[in-house]
């Protein structure tokens, strides 16, 4: 199974800073928590990464809708 792939699984993502000075992502499907830390410089980077996905994302809708 790679990202491609459809799953029909349902989660919940919360994303926020913590006391330690980290920043969290804490995903939660079903009775499995998942919390996730990061460094303030790396949470940026998985921003970035985010949005250039997003943007990528989108030029393959546009294709397409075409």
């Amino acid at each position: 199974m790679g990202i491609d792939t459809e799953r029909d699984i349902e989660a919940n993502l919360q994303i926020g800073p913590t006391d330690a000075g980290m920043v969290r992502l804490f995903i939660e499907a079903g009775t499995t928590e998942i919390p996730m830390d990061f460094e303030p410089d790396e949470a940026r980077e998985i921003a970035e990464e985010i949005l250039a996905a997003a943007k990528a994302a989108e030029s393959v809708g546009r294709k397409k809708k075409r």
